[in-house]
């Protein structure tokens, strides 16, 4: 069932949504050559704590996964993409981590996730990443009453096209709200035109992700880190986003400076 927020059950989930913004960047200012993803875990377990906030994470346990999730910030590194399993690995210049984070505060969710290059970047995977944010933007843009949840698909394939890598359409986007998984679905790439109708209210996760040469995937001996079949690079951006009467609120992008603790 598709559950559509009203405009102070919205401002809710913003609270949200700028927490969970606010240590993905304090993240990816950590995620320096020599830091241990453990200790990019422990970050994020503290701030959890001294918010007050719950990890959308942790205890989590859905049917692709093996046991239920014990850490509260997905890590993944270079060929990993999705639900990288926190464990203990210093990182070398050139890694592309991608952290993924999601938190109740309140009773209201927000999920976000981005990829940075640690240390000294190559033009491929700041290609890649570029390609998973050009297709956030693009996705988000069509996020407007009147379109279909195949336009947000759509927007997502073209770039993807665009760029000349292939898209994986197990895992996608999805609704968001009172818990971090609701209705609907949203695929990476789809028929615009096509599917639920958009209308205001409507909060759902957009999340493309790319692996630079290939649309399968392998998990790892844990369970849960989704790899690409190729062992080539992947990147992965995600918001959390509400449709509204005008524009769409991107409720993870941090608005300014300020603390949102």
């Amino acid at each position: 069932m598709i559950e559509h927020k009203s405009p102070v059950d919205i401002e809710r989930m913003r609270v949200t949504g700028q927490f969970v913004g606010q240590v993905l960047a304090e993240l990816a200012d950590l995620a320096e050559v020599g830091v241990d993803l453990l200790d990019l875990e422990q970050h994020a377990r503290r701030r959890i704590k001294e918010r007050g906030a719950t990890s959308c994470y942790w205890d989590y346990e859905p049917s692709f996964g093996k046991g239920p999730f014990r850490n509260v910030v997905c890590l993944s590194v270079n060929d990993a993409v999705l639900h990288g399993l926190p464990h203990r690995y210093k990182l070398r210049d050139g890694d592309l981590l991608t952290m993924d984070m999601a938190v109740t505060v309140d009773g209201w969710s927000a999920d976000s996730a981005r990829s940075v290059v640690v240390g000294t970047p190559s033009a491929e995977d700041l290609r890649l990443i570029e390609a998973t944010e050009t297709a956030l933007d693009a996705a988000i843009e069509v996020a407007r009453p009147g379109n279909k949840l195949g336009d947000i698909s759509a927007a997502i394939g073209a770039v993807a096209a665009a760029y000349g890598y292939p898209v994986n359409l197990e895992f996608g986007g999805h609704g968001i709200g009172r818990t971090m998984h609701e209705d609907p679905h949203i695929p990476n790439d789809g028929r615009p035109g096509r599917g639920w109708k958009l209308r205001p209210g409507l909060t759902i996760a957009i999340e493309p992700w790319f692996a630079a040469g290939t649309d399968r995937i392998v998990y790892d001996p844990d369970g849960w880190t989704i790899r690409s079949a190729d062992g080539s690079r992947a990147a992965h951006s995600e918001h959390t986003v509400a449709v509204t009467e005008s524009d769409p609120i991107v409720l993870t992008r941090i608005d300014g400076p300020k603390d949102a603790s």
